[in-house]
């Protein structure tokens, strides 16, 4: 299994609605994905993280290349900074796991 980890951090408060509109619709994508097992999301001291866990590290490059995934992507750098981080796993780490790998190890943009 794949676990992929994001962290994004609006540039102002008046970005979230354009922020939420992309993530509903993205996150919605992922949870219809076949090749998504599990995804959530949690806002940890101002970051806007989503976790989820994935058959192969090729089904989540599929899911994040079309969709709502790709169009919220393409806005990204207008929305906010963050970062990602992705590994093998046989099960998704706990949230404060999650926390500290992306803090630790995330590939920043």
């Amino acid at each position: 299994m794949y676990v992929s980890i994001t962290g994004l951090r609006l540039h102002h408060p008046l970005k979230a609605p354009r922020f939420w509109w992309h993530a509903v619709r993205a996150m919605a994508q992922a949870q219809a994905d076949p090749g998504c097992r599990q995804v959530d999301a949690r806002k940890i001291d101002g970051v806007h993280h989503t976790r989820s866990l994935w058959e192969s590290e090729a089904a989540m490059r599929a899911y994040l290349t079309r969709g709502a995934h790709l169009r919220a992507m393409k806005q990204f750098r207008r929305i906010a900074t963050g970062g990602t981080i992705g590994f093998e796993a046989d099960a998704l780490p706990d949230w404060e796991a999650c926390r500290r790998i992306w803090e630790d190890q995330a590939r920043q943009y």
